[in-house]
Formats: structure tokens, C-alpha cells, sequence
């Protein structure tokens, strides 16, 4: 394998990472919103917003290129 074609790799493998978070970020919006709507408890949004917020961060660093995405996720 070549440095071009690991280098190819590594930013599929990034983007495909990436694709997840963006995925994983609004699941957990709409299910939170959805949690509001049905009666949930301060606790229940809490946790939803807790780790939304968390999901955003690891995609703001993969972005940047900061966090290995795969250890981290």
C-alpha cells in the first residue's frame, strides 16, 4: 500500500466517522424532543443534552483532526 492510498483511506475512514457522529448527534435531538413531548423528566433531558453535547465536542475534534474518532467512540 502506498502513502497516497493509506492516506485515501484514513480520509474515508474520517469521513465514514464523521457521517456517524452527525447521525448519532441527531438521533439524539429528535429523541430528546420527542422525550419533551411525551412527559419525560428534567433527569431524562438532562442525560439526552449531556450527551448530545458530548457528541458534538467528538465531532468538532474529529474535524479538526484532534481525536482518534475510533478509540473514542
Amino acid at each position: 500500500m502506498s502513502i497516497g492510498s493509506s492516506t485515501l483511506e484514513g480520509q474515508r475512514l474520517l469521513a465514514h466517522d464523521i457521517d456517524d457522529l452527525l447521525l448519532r448527534a441527531r438521533g439524539l435531538v429528535l429523541v430528546r424532543d420527542l422525550l419533551a413531548r411525551r412527559g419525560a423528566t428534567r433527569a431524562e433531558l438532562d442525560a439526552h443534552t449531556e450527551e448530545l453535547e458530548r457528541v458534538r465536542a467528538l465531532l468538532a475534534d474529529s474535524i479538526r483532526g484532534s481525536t482518534p474518532l475510533r478509540a473514542a467512540a
